[in-house]
């Protein structure tokens, strides 16, 4: 993870204006009990608290996701991270830009500034501590030395979990303007596209991307991606899902742009929680060559058929 000098601010460094990280995503769901089972089976650390839950990864005090109740399913918003001296620039900036800034919502304390993106998505810009890691967190592989066996029994297998929340794909009605409108406003850099999705990266170094695009009629969650350690573990983590019953998903692959293995996991609610390791990563000041690649070339190098609903929004509906 990286070091504790997310307050540090870009305009200090005569950098350009842009977040730092995805700080959380904020999640509704008809049920909470139903939430807190899949994602505690998913092997994060879930904290009620005032009538939400509040998603970590086992030993970090991060908040990644926050779910509430709500009729339906659906995406609340997203919380960029920035250092503490953008924040003014920030709202400057958007202010010239004609972005409109709004009250926090009921029942959300902030530091930050509110808005909506093209499609009317809620957004915060929040001072925070850099959440993206500051280096590539490679994939481990080690096999075993001849004489030991490389695998324990099932019965003493390891709990895989996730080490912190890499990236999310989210809807979007137009990926052009999604691109134009994430990158004119928060300072987010397009690595890699195809027709009908697009990945954008922080500019202060991070994954591939942190936030991606897919093509629908409305905005909404697609998926949230959690770092592992190691294929082993993303394999392991599926079993565990599939053993406490969660088995329909896709996986085990490996994606093209990102080039990160991974294995989703489908959610009672139809989007997928992905398990993934060993990411792309784009540092600080890299000129990343960005792609605008074919459809059929750009999704997966290897892995199983996905499931025929691997792309619906079921927020659309």
């Amino acid at each position: 993870m990286t070091a504790q000098r997310g307050f540090v601010g870009a305009s200090a460094r005569g950098e350009a204006l842009g977040v730092h990280s995805l700080d959380h995503f904020s999640l509704l769901v008809p049920d909470l009990q139903v939430a807190q089972r899949y994602f505690t089976d998913f092997g994060l650390d879930v904290r009620e608290r005032g009538g939400t839950l509040h998603l970590r990864t086992y030993g970090s005090d991060h908040t990644w996701g926050v779910i509430g109740e709500g009729p339906s399913k659906r995406l609340h918003h997203i919380s960029f991270g920035c250092f503490a001296d953008d924040l003014p620039r920030f709202k400057s900036h958007l202010e010239a830009n004609g972005v409109a800034l709004l009250d926090a919502p009921a029942g959300f304390q902030s530091n930050g500034i509110w808005l909506r993106d093209h499609n009317g998505l809620l957004l915060e810009i929040n001072v925070a501590a850099k959440s993206s890691v500051d280096s590539k967190m490679s994939g481990t592989f080690a096999s075993s030395p001849e004489g030991i066996a490389g695998a324990p029994v099932r019965a003493k297998a390891p709990v895989a979990r996730p080490r912190r929340m890499s990236h999310m794909l989210s809807f979007t009605a137009d990926i052009e303007q999604a691109i134009a409108f994430y990158s004119a406003n928060l300072g987010l850099r397009l690595s890699d596209r195809a027709s009908k999705v697009g990945f954008m990266h922080a500019i202060h170094g991070s994954d591939h991307h942190i936030l991606a695009f897919a093509q629908s009629s409305a905005p909404g969650i697609h998926h949230s991606s959690w770092d592992m350690a190691c294929i082993d573990d993303i394999g392991l983590a599926a079993m565990q899902m599939a053993d406490k019953g969660h088995q329909k998903g896709w996986g085990l692959g490996r994606h093209v742009l990102g080039s990160n293995y991974f294995h989703y996991v489908q959610d009672p609610w139809g989007s997928f929680t992905e398990y993934t390791c060993d990411i792309d990563y784009i540092a600080r000041g890299q000129n990343w060559q960005t792609g605008h690649h074919a459809d059929e070339d750009s999704f997966y190098l290897w892995g199983p058929t996905p499931p025929e609903d691997f792309v619906v929004n079921y927020e659309a509906a």
